[in-house]
């Protein structure tokens, strides 16, 4: 979950792991049904496009078929870019289509999700690919029969561990994702859908009190002061503030503890909810400005116009929490915030590149 910067130049987009996983359920009924090898496959994606997908391993026999496809995520830095996807499929009597769980794809054990407990970790819009595959060719080749798919990821379960799936109760492999078929590189999207199925996660659970951060650092420090919460309660909001409070304002939640580094705090409390490098950088004289109306000198203040990273503002002002400048840093944070949950308790947390951790 990592952030990383974007490369220069036009990006190449990839495939879910849910276009992959469909794909290799239409090559494998196709193998099933017609007894023949099957080498490649076009699929329809959501919006309409039609892809064509290499099949890199194909089996079958009277009763089974195994197709696998590696994964392409293009110039995205998915973790799953480059794991091979698979499905084994096979009949059954009652004219349904069943989702089974292989090795690498992780079982849902916690309430919140759109998948139910005790199900493989297969959203419902691959399991809508999956299934039109299925009902398309039964039909095409005039089939009375269910067909099972047993959807596998060969280290699924080591890849898992780069993930967040575990917080929120997918354990043992990872998630088959996907909601149009097509990875965008550098796409939020991803990262805001496991903000927003973290919250769901957590007041499924019965959980009103959440700590969201920027990400693994500074949720190891909030752990130790925030120990009465389940994991589950921790949400990384990693770049996208404004994206997390929409998401807390529309459920009830009670209190909400937010964890902040000075870099990033020095962005929010000029008014930037989106506090990516590429999107916004902090405002040296905003920062200047603030210390100024705190009643710091002028000596003291004209040092900020030179400091390169904000996290250096701790070389100028104690930090405490009795310091004027850091008071009114973490105000001005919060008067951006609080608008936008008005139902909801909320608590600042600033810290610093020591580690240290201020309470407003």
């Amino acid at each position: 979950m990592s952030l990383r910067p974007v490369p220069e130049g036009p990006l190449r987009q990839g495939y879910t792991t849910g276009a992959c996983a469909t794909a290799c359920t239409k090559a494998a009924l196709l193998a099933l049904i017609t007894q023949t090898p099957v080498q490649e496959v076009e699929i329809t994606l959501p919006r309409g496009e039609k892809v064509t997908f290499r099949i890199s391993v194909c089996t079958y026999s009277a009763d089974k078929a195994t197709c696998t496809t590696v994964k392409d995520a293009g110039d995205d830095p998915d973790v799953t870019h480059g794991a091979t996807v698979g499905c084994t499929v096979s009949f059954n009597d009652t004219q349904e289509v069943r989702f089974l769980r292989g090795e690498g794809v992780g079982l849902v054990t916690l309430p919140g999700l759109a998948i139910s407990v005790g199900e493989p970790a297969i959203n419902p819009v691959p399991r809508k690919m999956m299934t039109d595959v299925v009902h398309f060719l039964t039909h095409r080749y005039s089939l009375n029969k269910g067909v099972n798919i047993e959807v596998f990821v060969v280290d699924g379960a080591e890849i898992a561990k780069k993930t967040l799936n575990s917080r929120i109760g997918i354990l043992g492999g990872i998630s088959i994702l996907g909601t149009t078929g097509i990875v965008r590189p550098f796409s939020s999207s991803a990262y805001i859908a496991s903000i927003t199925q973290g919250i769901d996660v957590a007041l499924a659970n019965n959980c009103r009190e959440i700590v969201i951060n920027s990400g693994g650092r500074s949720e190891n420090l909030l752990r130790k002061r925030f120990h009465h919460l389940p994991e589950f309660a921790f949400i990384q909001y990693g770049n996208w503030i404004g994206e997390t409070l929409a998401k807390i304002r529309a459920v009830p939640l009670r209190q909400v503890n937010m964890g902040i580094m000075l870099g990033k705090a020095a962005k929010l409390a000029q008014g930037e909810l989106d506090t990516h490098s590429g999107k916004s950088s902090w405002d040296k004289q905003f920062i200047y400005t603030m210390a100024r109306d705190c009643g710091y000198s002028e000596d003291q203040c004209r040092p900020i116009l030179e400091l390169n990273m904000a996290r250096r503002l701790t070389e100028l002002f104690p930090f405490d929490e009795a310091e004027p400048f850091f008071r009114e840093l973490a105000a001005r944070c919060y008067a951006v915030c609080a608008p936008l949950i008005p139902d909801v308790q909320l608590q600042l947390l600033l810290i610093d590149a020591n580690d240290a951790i201020l309470t407003f």
